[in-house]
């Protein structure tokens, strides 16, 4: 699944003006999207790699709120459906078009707003759950997304609130101070809540005759397009990652629910170079660092992976990273290199 390269060009910008070239370069290696990786006139790449670009630099810089200031310094965007944006009426139709064409900027995440009497809500929801994983990249396009309102209608727009599924611990103080709003993690749902009369702030740059072309032009877009097909690895990592905290499904309670017998969903996994032990442990061990990097406790970790007890979960952990899981707390809080193992989300 690919997104637009613009992004990845803002976040390397802000790493580099940061991060000494070296390391700046190896941030880059490391999520393969380094100049090797990339030709020079590519317009899109992987989003999966866009998202561990954004988890590694937040290692390299031991920042977890870099990816949400990042997120917060965007100002403009030359898809197409920023200019849609750009010419509609208010905020309101903004975000009506962006939860509309937003297939065209990224495919596994879709928006809706949500309008009642006390607050107008832009809920966010992964149609491929397997990013879900991606805390980071998460709180870029979040706060990218806040950023957008307020270049858009050039206005210091501060939501009620930003809510993230997700837990970051005794970090929250920091995203709070980053934003100068209200921050909320560990929430039901992905959304911003706004409030009803700032769906009514207008877009200075209206253009109706511009927007209607771009709109019409939009619908052919989307209509052209191929609708990007989940591999079964990116199905199951959805539906485990949905399951949590405190339950891994069954390889036959999956299977049945993509409407698999047993031996159709292994053959399928086999068919894709993996086996469904190997994406639960790749899984586990992928969120067990992202959650010591957000500040959770080590047997609130266990709790959330589906181990009896946080002495079953260490050892899993020694058994993925060679290390126990207090000595990696400790590296995340003193890093020392950029090269040992481990992640930040």
């Amino acid at each position: 699944m690919d997104v637009d390269i613009e992004r990845l060009h803002l976040l390397r910008e802000a790493l580099d003006a940061q991060l000494e070239k070296p390391k700046a370069l190896e941030v880059l290696d490391r999520s393969g999207v380094g100049p090797k990786d990339l030709p020079e006139d590519a317009t899109a790449y992987c989003a999966h790699k866009e998202a561990l670009f954004v988890r590694y630099a937040c290692d390299a810089l031991n920042d977890i709120t870099f990816a949400a200031s990042v997120g917060l310094g965007v100002t403009s965007a030359s898809t197409l459906t920023a200019y849609i944006s750009k010419y509609s009426r208010d905020l309101e139709q903004v975000i009506e078009n962006t939860s509309h064409f937003h297939d065209i900027i990224d495919p596994a995440l879709a928006f809706n707003l949500r309008v009642s009497g006390n607050f107008a809500a832009l809920e966010a929801r992964w149609k491929d759950a397997s990013f879900a994983r991606y805390h980071r990249r998460t709180e870029f396009l979040m706060f990218a997304a806040v950023a957008r309102m307020r270049d858009l209608t050039q206005t210091d727009l501060r939501p009620i609130e930003i809510r993230f599924q997700h837990e970051v611990g005794d970090h929250t103080h920091a995203f709070q101070q980053l934003a100068g709003f209200p921050v909320v993690f560990g929430s039901e749902s992905l959304e911003i809540v706004l409030s009803p009369s700032s769906l009514n702030l207008p877009v200075p740059t209206y253009d109706p005759s511009l927007r209607a072309h771009l709109l019409e032009h939009g619908e052919r877009v989307l209509a052209e397009r191929r609708v990007p097909q989940q591999s079964t690895r990116a199905k199951v990592e959805g539906l485990i990652t949905r399951s949590l905290p405190g339950k891994i499904l069954s390889a036959d309670d999956v299977a049945a629910k993509l409407g698999m017998s047993a031996r159709t969903f292994a053959r399928r996994l086999q068919n894709e170079g993996t086996s469904y032990r190997d994406i639960t442990e790749d899984l586990r061990c992928d969120l067990a660092q992202t959650f010591i990097t957000n500040g959770m406790n080590l047997s609130e970790i266990a709790f959330s992976l589906g181990y009896a007890d946080q002495s079953a979960f260490s050892t899993a952990f020694k058994r993925w990273t060679g290390q126990p899981p207090s000595a990696f707390k400790t590296r995340v809080e003193h890093p020392l290199t950029l090269g040992s193992r481990g992640s930040s989300a």
